[in-house]
């Protein structure tokens, strides 16, 4: 996708050298629609520079940092220099990025698709999770629900969930924590096995998130879950131990969780 506007002051671009003189270095930006900008020599690299080709080749592919912006002339100014290293890893894989789930439109929607409807769709996305990469994956995680915040119809909603379930590789993480789950009643290990069903949801786990409860040693389980991020999976793990003391000690038994295996002698 390309977008028809002009980049802001301070902006992140990514573009390949197309024109190399003397004065500096033309620079054709990828991620808009018929935008050059221009990279003064004193800004391709830091110190004396004896020879810009020394620093650039055509064709090659740069961030540069947007320094000014005149519409009216049609001039942008850019820096090579001010971007570190992290900056441009992480702007060429944001572009990249953005390269992925522009194929995916064209997945989801077609060859054919017209350009009218490629930019509401793409709008909807960039206006709700700030690139379309982004709302890919938030639909490969979340579903549907992911998507209700934007104005998308039915059709648009689905082709994009299950384009996006069948090509977003989503970063998944993995957290244990452990509960110890006693009940002196008669009948303690029906309680037990009460706060365990509890404990894996009894069906009510979204399906992003994958939850198990095993035994370790009496009185003591192991809850595992895998989610999308560490936010999730820390909230399922404390929902999940909240629900298993929620069941036990209502028939009056008693539930302690800790992050870190512990011994009872401990």
């Amino acid at each position: 996708m390309k977008y028809t506007g002009w980049p802001d002051p301070g902006d992140l671009v990514v573009g390949k050298v197309d024109e190399i003189t003397d004065f500096g270095v033309f620079v054709d930006l990828d991620e808009y629609e018929d935008r050059r900008g221009l990279v003064h020599v004193s800004e391709v690299a830091s110190g004396w520079i004896k020879n810009i080709r020394d620093h650039v080749t055509p064709g090659e592919l740069v961030v540069c940092k947007v320094l000014d912006v005149n519409e009216s002339s049609q001039q942008i100014d850019l820096s090579i220099k001010d971007v570190n290293d992290h900056q441009r890893s992480d702007k060429v894989q944001e572009w990249k990025n953005e390269q992925k789930a522009d194929k995916w439109m064209t997945l989801a929607f077609g060859e054919s698709m017209a350009d009218e409807q490629y930019t509401a769709v793409a709008n909807e996305l960039l206006g709700e999770f700030g690139s379309l990469y982004a709302g890919f994956e938030q639909a490969a995680i979340h579903g549907e629900e992911a998507l209700e915040p934007t104005g998308l119809d039915d059709e648009e909603v689905r082709a994009v969930v299950d384009t996006a379930r069948e090509n977003v590789s989503v970063p998944y993480v993995n957290i244990t924590g452990y509960v110890h789950l006693r009940s002196s009643n008669a009948d303690g290990v029906d309680d037990v096995k009460a706060a365990l069903e509890a404990a894996q949801g009894n069906g009510e786990v979204p399906d992003e998130i994958e939850l198990s409860v095993t035994y370790v040693g009496a009185p003591e389980y192991r809850i595992k879950v895998r989610a999308p991020s560490y936010k999730v999976a820390e909230s399922e793990l404390e929902a999940s131990a909240a629900r298993a003391r929620t069941a036990i000690e209502g028939r009056g038994g008693s539930a302690e969780f800790h992050r870190e295996r512990q011994t009872d002698d401990e």
